[in-house]
């Protein structure tokens, strides 16, 4: 009869947990948005062709054509300490996930005791029975089964399923933030030593400068005032080294940390600005499917869905929680005596437990998880639209940067035009030597604004990348569909 009790009730448990509360999770909908831009907004570069509707490949680097970037991006994979945490994270949200799902089974462990035992005379009351001391021996299996009855459980096992996409998208936008760290990092390295090579060259011509005025002053046609002038000009151009060398130096040191060294284990390559080839083509995501495959904005996705879980979690905790026991152990006074057929125990019981007082703390719990919710919704939200920003900062940012590249370009061949003239004006004695100095500091700073530029326009198209970025893990995910439903309520979906 008691087995039949037994297996009765293990086999109606199923049916009994098949009840989970709380709201079944549906990502929000997407904004109405079909473009970046405003209307009026600059239009994209002539050079560069914007594929709207397109995905970005997910080794974009490729695309500036430059070995050097390339191999160090494969080391900063690999050795970056970022990505290896990120990496950690998923594993160890993954054992949390299946340790949760684990939970949810019956939980059958075998027990042994072995003692001795001296029982008092007031144990019997008024009886005048004296048992003497014995021992004592079970060996047997027990088995432990907190019925889900509410679904609190398979709530906290989707929690933690959900916090397991949520620390894989963090691993993706680990990868797309460190990816472009490195081009970004590479290509101030180049700017920086651009702009060192153009000073060193100005530098050597305020040298040459000096001496040419020095000559005039043997010559009679030269002055103090204008030597002040050229020695004057020399020192300012030298103040500008510094700085710069300061900048290459704190963008090597980056390098290192991005890909996994100390400073002083790693140096970076040269890179050149001319190394760098500038895509021609770059494809657009649109707003829509943006949304489904950014890292940063799947992983705000999976944290609302975690938090929607835990709102199923607090409202399970208001209902009745049945907890399953039993046990077939062999007890004995001898070990020798162990499994004998005298030997043979069995236990069997159900507890329910249902909160009737707890001082408000319960519906307090839930009504928290449900303004956590609200409140994670809202950076959901937020984080869309920020990403929706960046994307129209960074293309609107191309735009400009093509602006000014072309006026940049412009004012260096001005420059450099005006400052052949001034020199041969200078030899054939039209024009003084403070000509020649202002027509050098004109073209100098045409030069360095040309380089600052170029640097600038690769900059901002890996921020674009990186604006568009997408991962291996997301290109096979199924479309977000809806919003929470069932949350006021709080009833139960079977």
């Amino acid at each position: 009869m008691i087995g039949r009790l037994t297996f009765l009730a293990l086999l109606a448990a199923p049916f009994l947990s098949a009840c989970v509360v709380g709201p079944n999770f549906k990502a929000p909908p997407l904004p109405p948005v079909s473009t970046y831009a405003a209307k009026g907004d600059s239009a994209p570069p002539d050079d560069q062709r914007m594929e709207i509707g397109d995905r970005i490949a997910i080794d974009w680097w490729n695309e500036f054509h430059s070995a050097a970037l390339n191999d160090v991006v494969a080391m900063a994979l690999a050795g970056n300490q970022t990505i290896e945490t990120a990496r950690n994270r998923v594993k160890q949200a993954e054992e949390d996930a299946t340790a949760a799902e684990g939970a949810l089974l019956p939980q059958l462990s075998l027990e042994a005791t072995a003692g001795r035992q001296k029982y008092g005379k007031e144990l019997f009351g008024p009886i005048d029975i004296v048992i003497p001391p014995f021992s004592y021996y079970a060996l047997g299996p027990s088995l432990d089964w907190q019925v889900d009855l509410f679904g609190g459980r398979r709530r906290s096992a989707e929690e933690r399923r959900a916090y397991v996409q949520y620390q894989k998208h963090q691993l993706e936008a680990a990868y797309q933030s460190l990816t472009a760290d490195v081009a970004i990092a590479a290509l101030t390295l180049a700017d920086s030593r651009a702009q060192i090579g153009i000073l060193n060259s100005i530098v050597m011509d305020d040298r040459r400068n000096i001496d040419l005025v020095r000559a005039a002053i043997v010559a009679g046609s030269g002055t103090r005032v204008q030597l002040m002038s050229a020695e004057s000009q020399l020192a300012s151009d030298r103040t500008l080294l510094p700085d710069l060398a300061q900048r290459e130096a704190v963008e090597r040191h980056a390098l290192a940390i991005l890909i996994g060294k100390a400073p002083a284990e790693w140096n970076p390559p040269d890179f050149e600005l001319a190394d760098f080839t500038l895509p021609a083509e770059i494809p657009v995501t649109l707003p829509s499917e943006l949304a489904r495959r950014r890292p940063d904005i799947q992983a705000a996705e999976a944290q609302l869905h975690v938090a929607s879980a835990a709102i199923g979690v607090a409202t399970a905790n208001l209902y009745p929680n049945i907890d399953l026991t039993g046990a077939i152990p062999q007890e004995a006074l001898t070990p020798g005596a162990l499994f004998n057929g005298v030997s043979n125990a069995w236990s069997i019981a159900a507890g329910i437990t249902q909160p009737i007082f707890s001082g408000g703390r319960l519906n307090a719990e839930r009504r928290a998880a449900v303004y956590n919710y609200q409140a994670t919704l809202a950076i959901y939200r937020e984080t869309m639209l920020n990403a929706f920003g960046e994307v129209s900062d960074a293309l609107q940012s191309l735009s400009n940067d093509a602006t000014r590249l072309r006026y940049e370009m412009a004012a260096s061949n001005a420059a450099a035009r005006s400052l052949d003239l001034a020199k041969r004006s200078y030899q054939a004695g039209n024009a003084g030597i403070l000509d020649v100095i202002d027509a050098q500091r004109r073209y100098s700073a045409a030069q360095l604004g040309l380089a600052r530029a170029t640097a600038e326009r690769l900059t901002d198209t890996v921020r674009l990348y990186l604006a568009l970025g997408d991962s291996p893990m997301t290109t096979s995910r199924n479309p977000p569909r809806a919003e929470l439903r069932g949350e006021q309520s709080g009833r139960s979906s079977r």
